[in-house]
């Protein structure tokens, strides 16, 4: 079998993405992020259906004119069935079933969490193969989740959060902090010149492995009110502290669970994903268990960790391997499990 070029189409949340996948390797990988929602401090969903719409048609011409292929090159067609929100789905949905009727090529659905995890196959994404099985953090704005991967279509999820994300939980207090949306990488950036052992938040104990950041939100905000009334400009005087002293909460929360993961499984190879496995304090934390817990780690380029057609694109392409097609009666789905 020839090795299959795969258009891969993003549309789950605000960016509208579209990639063209080689086998393994990308030959493009284009992003539309939508800068709209920055006025209102969060996604709107409405609005970022709007977006898709007008960004969809330049960011898939865009992506087949800079892999420098013809549309008629094109094997098959993955996008995201979801998780996500049903008006930005339903967008990449519908455009992918037009162009695949119009092509006559194959339509491989793509469950965006599944694209996170197996971001870590591209080509270029690691500096040496993943193998199976291991164990990946997927951690965004809207999942946290240890998954267990077996094989391609082998994945368990050992835990997950009972309420807020990890990437929401920063979006939140950064909004409290007075950052702009998306706040998570402002406060990574902020954090570095700030002492992360100033303040102290607490975080839920939780048996097994379930995470639970609604709680860290409630007492950074409980503890910004006392000392606004202390002193006003509080917050503006204390931010780097503040930043760094929530980032590392937050991690050691997640790093806690990976290692409770990493004892329960007896499994070594340990990779992160998703939006927030760009944070720097994340990185730096998982790779200190190649020492303490004897793991081998696989950290993904910046590019691929956040919303991306890439990652969908890789599992279309390794999908169109074991010949897994949907047909023209696909449907988004907002809750679509792994």
């Amino acid at each position: 079998m020839k090795t299959p070029i795969i258009l891969g189409i993003e549309s789950s949340c605000d960016d509208t993405s579209a990639a063209i996948i080689h086998g393994r390797k990308i030959l493009s990988n284009i992003v539309a992020t939508q800068k709209v929602h920055e006025n209102y401090g969060g996604v709107v969903p409405e609005l970022a259906s709007r977006a898709h719409q007008q960004n969809i048609v330049p960011v898939v011409h865009q992506a087949i004119y800079k892999a420098n292929i013809s549309k008629k090159q094109i094997d098959a067609i993955a996008f995201t069935k979801g998780p996500g929100l049903v008006g930005s789905l339903l967008v990449g949905t519908s455009f992918a079933k037009s162009l695949s009727m119009s092509l006559d090529v194959p339509l491989i659905e793509v469950n965006h969490m599944q694209g996170h995890i197996f971001a870590h196959f591209i080509e270029d994404a690691n500096r040496s193969p993943i193998t199976f099985p291991f164990l990946c953090l997927t951690v965004s704005g809207g999942h946290t989740q240890i998954v267990q991967v077996n094989n391609y279509f082998d994945m368990i999820i050992l835990g997950e959060t009972l309420d807020d994300a990890a990437g929401e939980a920063f979006d939140k207090i950064g909004k409290l902090l007075g950052l702009n949306y998306p706040a998570g990488p402002l406060l990574d950036k902020i954090s570095q010149e700030g002492n992360e052992n100033k303040y102290s938040f607490p975080l839920p104990k939780l048996n097994g492995i379930k995470f639970s950041f609604s709680g860290i939100k409630t007492s950074v905000l409980y503890f910004l009110q006392k000392e606004i009334k202390k002193n006003s400009n509080f917050i503006n005087e204390n931010l780097n502290d503040l930043c760094a002293s929530v980032q590392k909460t937050i991690i050691k929360a997640l790093i806690k669970k990976l290692k409770e993961a990493i004892h329960l499984t007896g499994i070594k190879n340990i990779a992160i994903a998703g939006g927030v496995s760009a944070n720097s304090k994340l990185r730096t934390e998982v790779l200190k268990l190649k020492e303490s817990d004897h793991c081998k780690i696989f950290i993904p380029k910046l590019e691929y960790t956040t919303d991306n057609a890439a990652m969908i694109a890789i599992v279309g392409s390794i999908k169109f391997e074991h010949q897994k097609f949907t047909d023209l009666s696909a449907s988004a789905n907002a809750r679509y499990k792994i």
